[in-house]
């Protein structure tokens, strides 16, 4: 039987883009809907991100590949060595000699980046925004399971075991180029390779956060419903002008949509978000942060609990009133085990963050070491 491949390309964008010719920089930019988004970005750097390690960056800092946002692009701006790139770039091969002026076929370039947090990669996506005709022929991307903390001196080990995920592809430029990955394997780190060279814009990692079971027992209380823990949201009313992922990264909210905001209602319902917890656990404290939500926050809010997928949605805490700008604190009198929770929010609006403070189960924490070892 053949064995299906660990990878698909899910767009098939290559060559170069047209020379920019003023106006929008991003009207011919090439994008396609991708099946992913909605899982974690394992390359946040609000999470813990980082790009540890390049061979080269004579153009563009390394550490551009993980900024936030779309890649910016200023057609004036210039530097000393030329035009600056929101995004990684290298300098031009070159080959041997006047006699062989080209790069060899194995030449390239290379970048490792460690994951906010180790995952289960399930999509990736190496974009070249803005590099039209300075994008790499192809990429390759390898990933590696170390030490969170491992430094540029661990990952160039040569007895690190490195896992292909995306063989050597050829992308196109000013693209969004996107795989879908099918290794059931928890990784930290990312080896970028961009044949033979060029520049990149914006790498994303997206997929499910996979924690050490060892690190959760020894804390005790944690935010079973943060999302560097594992934590996730499985649906949601309304995601109009604020995804409702922002309410379970860490930190406090720095600006009013780095939480959760839905549209006017205009009619006589009320949104929500529905999460998944990091596994089964009983919650003993609530937070509800409205932070820089000042004339939009929620006018109130109920949290619920279920244990299971089929379990009964049970009230953990009736409607409170929340106020703009406030983190909302509240001690849950008796603690129930739980899976799932639910936030409604009354009538619309938003909040910034919610945590759900207690401790996991000895049944979530069994389950939680058991898929740990298999992917591990």
């Amino acid at each position: 039987m053949e064995q299906e491949a660990a990878f698909t390309a899910l767009t098939d964008f290559t060559g170069d883009a047209l020379p920019y010719g003023g106006g929008n920089p991003f009207a011919d930019y090439r994008r396609a809907e991708l099946p992913f988004t909605g899982l974690a970005d394992l390359t946040d750097r609000r999470l813990g991100a980082g790009v540890i390690a390049a061979n080269d960056e004579f153009f563009a800092e390394r550490e551009n590949l993980l900024l936030p946002g779309p890649a910016v692009f200023d057609p004036e701006r210039f530097g000393h060595k030329g035009k600056v790139m929101d995004g990684w770039e290298t300098r031009r091969r070159r080959g041997r000699s006047a006699q062989t002026p080209h790069p060899e076929p194995a030449d390239h370039d290379w970048a490792v980046v460690r994951l906010a947090v180790p995952g289960v990669v399930r999509g990736i996506v190496v974009d070249t925004a803005h590099f039209r005709g300075n994008y790499p022929q192809s990429v390759s991307v390898e990933a590696a399971a170390l030490s969170p903390s491992a430094g540029p001196e661990d990952v160039a080990d040569p007895s690190v075991e490195w896992t292909e995920l995306v063989p050597r592809t050829p992308v196109g430029g000013h693209a969004e180029n996107a795989f879908a990955i099918r290794v059931e394997r928890r990784f930290s780190h990312l080896r970028l390779r961009q044949h033979p060279d060029g520049g990149v814009a914006r790498l994303r990692v997206y997929g499910q956060v996979a924690p050490d079971p060892a690190w959760l027992a020894a804390l005790g209380t944690i935010d079973l419903v943060a999302l560097e823990n594992g934590g996730t949201v499985q649906d949601a009313s309304d995601r109009f002008y604020s995804p409702p992922e922002h309410t379970i990264l860490p930190g406090r909210s720095r600006k009013m949509d780095d939480g959760w905001e839905t549209r006017r209602r205009r009619d006589q319902g009320h949104d929500w978000i529905e999460y998944r917890l990091v596994e089964q656990g009983t919650v003993r404290a609530i937070e509800i942060d409205t932070a820089y939500l000042k004339g939009n926050a929620a006018g109130w809010a109920t949290l619920s609990i279920r244990n299971g997928e089929d379990g009964e949605w049970v009230p953990l805490l009736d409607r409170v009133r929340l106020h703009p700008d406030t983190a909302h604190r509240f001690l849950v009198d008796e603690a129930a085990p739980a899976t799932h929770a639910r936030i409604e929010i009354f009538p619309d609006g938003g909040i910034s963050r919610l945590r759900l403070y207690g401790s996991l189960t000895g049944q979530g924490m069994a389950r939680l070491a058991e898929r740990a070892e298999a992917i591990g």
